[in-house]
């Protein structure tokens, strides 16, 4: 009897074992989707807390690449002969990011132009300024004593330049393309993932029936106009299951709307800070030795020379640039950048980024605002000058207030161009107030652009011991940057009255209306493919050798994979 109570245990022991493992992997299994808070089940069919326990990274928006972040020293250049404080070198760090791998093309905004004038057709009155004021301006080609009429009238549409980066676009309409392209691009995910109709984007969408972002966000159910056809109550696609309450009856869905907790909305287009177009051009990863870099850059790619030493292309320039006087392309036959204005994109070889035309082609606006300095000590973590915080208007009614053909506003620009503000269907924006800046130590108002540098406090006129009142005014001769101020208005019957400021005693161009922008184009010499050097022009203006290209900020992990000290 003891014999076959030993053999018997001997083979149920190896049954218990598995069964026992079996339970600890169920636990561990059941655990992974339970509340370490609470206990309670998550992403429970029957209701409860939703989440997107599943995710794994953000995506890659469309011509996107990934920037992985780190420190770099700022405004460090090699050549420097003016010796003004314009380029103090500054030790800065920025976040993980991505950007555009190329600069946007004259056929991306021509995407852009398309849709405005499909959903807000210009010959009718309440959108007649809409299409016309995001338009580049094709007359920057002209030249007094040059003739340019073939760009002119051909650069932007014909297919010839369709993969050339498009110029004649001020600094306003770079950001606002930046923001259109976020709803188009979170507008096709939403689709694909089956939270909008299919091609509703397409077919459907009109002036008063249009997706944004921060709408859908918001309100989703005044998305497109309201129309529950489109904005769908949950997931519409051929993997999701219909749900039935048991009964024969289809069950109401939870969370029906996808939200930032989906995981699924992508962070907004912008424009790139300084900071982040000068680390990503300058590209000194490719310089690094474990946890140092070995020597700066003098251009995006590694060397002292704007001609290639790789010997398939040994001797030609590795950008177009202006070579010298009356010198943009080199000799016929020869012509070692291969451009005498802009070229097509991805012409020439990438940087260590992955990024192609951080020097040469044209030179790129960027977010900030325009002054001499940066100022390192306030911050040297993702550094930015032009900070002005918005939230959402809230109604009467307690809800978000949207934009209406009736409250849609239009900027007249200082050289008379009008444009739209915001767009229909768009939630209006007013600056914050106290209630968000009260006893914060980290803003104080809606409007930071001049904090530490063009502020009363800054001007050599403040008297800190007087008592002026909060929101005084200097007079116009004692503003910190004593910049001409034009003015554009409209008398009572709608003519447009342009005041340019004659006046021959200002000492500035700079203001608050002026803006960064970076690299040399087909127009600089090489001085100015140094990616720390900086220069300034009108946000409200534009030239033919600026263009631009977006960003989007990193959520996550500063890196995709995990680095050993080695690499």
């Amino acid at each position: 009897m003891k014999v076959k109570q030993i053999m018997t245990i001997k083979l149920l022991l190896p049954l218990v074992i598995i069964a026992g493992f079996t339970a600890s992997c169920s636990k561990k299994s059941s655990s992974k989707n339970s509340s370490k808070a609470t206990g309670w089940k998550i992403n429970d069919k029957k209701g409860g807390f939703q989440y997107a326990s599943n995710f794994k990274k953000q995506e890659t928006g469309p011509g996107l690449v990934l920037v992985e972040g780190g420190t770099f020293t700022m405004g460090k250049v090699q050549d420097d002969p003016m010796h003004d404080w314009n380029n103090t070198p500054t030790q800065q760090h920025v976040q993980s990011f991505y950007m555009d791998e190329t600069e946007v093309t004259n056929l991306m905004y021509m995407e852009y132009l398309d849709w405005l004038k499909r959903v807000f057709p210009p010959e009718e009155e309440n959108y007649k300024n809409i299409y016309e004021g995001a338009s580049p301006d094709t007359l920057v080609w002209r030249n007094r004593l040059g003739y340019n009429e073939t760009m002119t009238e051909n650069y932007l549409r014909h297919p010839a330049y369709a993969e050339y980066p498009v110029v004649g676009v001020n600094w306003i309409q770079a950001a606002e393309f930046s923001k259109w392209r976020t709803d188009r691009v979170n507008e096709s995910v939403l689709e694909r993932e089956g939270f909008l109709k299919k091609d509703a984007k397409v077919v459907e969408t009109k002036a008063d029936a249009t997706f944004s972002t921060n709408t859908y966000l918001a309100a989703p159910t005044k998305t497109f106009g309201g129309d529950d056809k489109i904005v769908l109550k949950g997931r519409r696609n051929s993997k999701a299951k219909p749900t039935t309450d048991g009964k024969g009856g289809s069950k109401e869905a939870k969370n029906v709307y996808a939200q930032r907790t989906s995981g699924l909305i992508l962070p907004e287009y912008r424009l790139p800070t300084e900071a982040e177009w000068e680390y990503a051009a300058a590209a000194d990863v490719g310089q690094r030795e474990y946890n140092t870099y070995k020597g700066q850059k003098k251009y995006p790619w590694s060397g002292s020379y704007t001609r290639s030493k790789k010997r398939q292309i040994k001797g030609d320039q590795l950008a177009n640039f202006k070579q010298g006087k009356g010198d943009y392309g080199g000799i016929a036959g020869w012509s070692d950048d291969g451009a005498d204005i802009t070229n097509k994109v991805k012409s020439y070889p990438p940087n260590d980024f992955g990024l192609y035309d951080m020097a040469g082609n044209v030179a790129e606006w960027v977010a900030d605002v325009y002054r001499p300095i940066i100022d390192d000590e306030a911050n040297d973590f993702n550094y930015f000058r032009g900070n002005v915080y918005m939230k959402d208007k809230i109604g009467e009614d307690g809800k978000v207030e949207l934009v209406t053909t009736e409250t849609q506003k239009f900027d007249t620009l200082s050289n008379g161009r009008v444009m739209a503000r915001n767009f229909v269907g768009q939630i209006a924006q007013v600056p914050v107030d106290d209630k968000e800046t009260y006893l914060r130590q980290n803003f104080d108002k809606s409007d930071e652009k001049n904090y530490r540098d063009g502020d009363k406090q800054s001007s050599r006129y403040f008297d800190f011991g007087a008592g002026s009142e909060e929101g005084t005014k200097l007079k116009d001769n004692q503003r910190m940057y004593d910049s001409p101020v034009h003015n554009v208005s409209t008398d009572s019957i709608g003519n447009m009255i342009r005041k340019y400021d004659k006046s021959n005693k200002r000492s500035t161009l700079v203001n608050d209306d002026v803006r960064v922008y970076k690299g040399g184009s087909w127009r600089d010499r090489a001085y100015w493919l140094d990616p720390a050097q900086r220069r300034y022009f009108p946000q409200d203006m534009a030239t033919d050798y600026i263009g631009f290209r977006c960003a989007m900020s990193r959520v996550g992990p500063k890196a995709d994979k995990k680095k050993r000290p080695r690499n």
